[in-house]
Formats: structure tokens, sequence, C-alpha cells
């Protein structure tokens, strides 16, 4: 069993929703980087999205964008991502991890050689967030042929008919986003994510996580409530910006990942 579909089924026997947090790789450097991948674990993430930087991350608010302006200028490539996944899948082996790409820096490294190479460094699937579905079968073969969950999107707008065509397909789990438009955290219209999410859950044959926007405890509380999984991405990437020592900051970013693991 692919160990996202284990973290999906621990968390299921517990009665709570999975908390997945979205790391900015190689933000500021790749040690710090890993440091901030660790604690968000050690602080009860239960998956980690390794998000590779990239120079035109068209699906990225501000301050992911950012992070990622750092990272690449401080040397962050997918070769150091890989190295780092396999250190920190063997030191937390509960975790599961999805790299979280653009296809551009997917296509570059080789389709065929990255889903080999992914099961070697402990990487459990893929989101490549700009592939549409008409066109993922090159992607999805080589991931299905190395045990990997290549996992899709929904938007709040997509169709009912092209979601269910979508989830049919689906591993892992669906990532169901929470807005038009960018990463960032945003006021939600929680009681209208809620009812979406509760429709995707009718037909979803793997379990549905939803992202884009979370801010707090408080929001991440009601969501956890609809939905199998809650994924935090932009509030935790700008604790570990904010000015001052990267240190403090890694602790208050510890804190918020504790606070929102406490209310799955």
């Amino acid at each position: 069993m692919n160990k996202i579909d284990q973290v999906f089924q621990r968390c299921r026997a517990e009665g709570r929703a999975a908390l997945i947090i979205f790391c900015s790789c190689g933000f500021p450097d790749m040690a710090r980087s890993e440091a901030a991948i660790a604690r968000a674990i050690e602080s009860g993430a239960d998956i980690i999205e390794l998000g590779l930087p990239f120079s035109d991350p068209m699906a990225d608010g501000p301050v992911i964008r950012q992070a990622s302006e750092v990272a690449l200028r401080n040397g962050a490539n997918l070769e150091k991502t890989l190295a780092m996944a396999a250190r920190l899948s063997t030191a937390y082996p509960q975790t599961a991890f999805v790299l979280f790409s653009y296809m551009n820096l997917l296509y570059n490294y080789g389709l065929q050689r990255l889903c080999d190479k992914l099961p070697e460094v402990g990487i459990d699937g893929i989101l490549a967030v700009d592939l549409p579905f008409e066109e993922k079968a090159e992607l999805e073969l080589p991931a299905k042929q190395n045990g990997l969950c290549l996992i899709p999107l929904l938007s709040p707008v997509t169709p009912e008919a092209r979601s269910r065509q979508i989830c049919a397909g689906a591993a892992g789990f669906v990532y169901s986003v929470n807005v038009l438009g960018v990463t960032g955290v945003r006021e939600l219209r929680l009681p209208q994510i809620c009812e979406h999410l509760h429709n995707l859950k009718q037909y979803s044959p793997v379990p549905v996580a939803t992202g884009f926007g979370v801010k707090d405890a408080q929001a991440a509380a009601v969501l956890a409530k609809a939905a199998d999984g809650v994924i935090v991405g932009s509030a935790f990437v700008r604790l570990l910006a904010a000015e001052g020592d990267f240190n403090d900051n890694l602790d208050r970013a510890g804190e918020f990942i504790r606070s929102l693991a406490e209310c799955m």
C-alpha cells in the first residue's frame, strides 16, 4: 500500500483529518528548508508537499512566489530536493511525501527517469499543478509503474461531470482548491466550501483534501470536519519568511503547525 493511503487510513482510524503541509524547498536555503520540514513533521504534519522552486509559479501567490525566488537564487534545484527527501523519508518513515511541481521541471528531468527515482528517495506521489487532465497519461503511466500516486486538483468551478471524471481516476487523494485564484491566506467562504467538499466526497473513490487560503486553526478546524485532509502552505511559509532570527521563526512556525494538528 502506498504510504499516502496508509496515512489516510491511520487518520481515519484515529477519527481525524490528515494535516498536509506545503513547504518551499530550498527556502531560505536547503539546510534551513530541511530543518523547517523536520519541524513541521515533529509538530504534527502527516503529509509533506515538497514544493519545487520555479521561476514562473503561476498558481502561487506572493508569499510562495517570493520564497521560490529566494530558493532559486540560493541554488535550490530538483536534485538537491531529491537528496533532501531521501534523508527526511529515512528519518520520518511514517510521513508521506508528495512532490509538488510544475511540468517544466519534470520534463527537464525526464518523466520516466523521475518516476523511477522517486520511490528510491521515499517520495510517494506527484502533484503537477499545470498538468491538464487530458494530457496526464504521459506522467500517469510511469507513475503507476512505480507505485506513485498522481494527485489531481479540482477548482471550485469545475463542472460536476468533469469532477466525477477526474475523481474516478485519482490516486492518493483529490486536491480540492478552495478559491478562484492563487495561493495565499484570505477569508474563506467556509459554508460553501464545506458543502462543495461534501458533494465531492459522495463520488470520490479516494480521500478529498482541501487547500488554498487556510490561514489559521479556526478555519482548519471547520474544514477538517468536511474534508479528509487539510492543506496549509502560505501561512506556514509566511511565518518562516518573517523578519528576524530564523530559529525564532521556526519555533513560531512549529507552534502554528501544532495548533493545526490539534484541531484535525
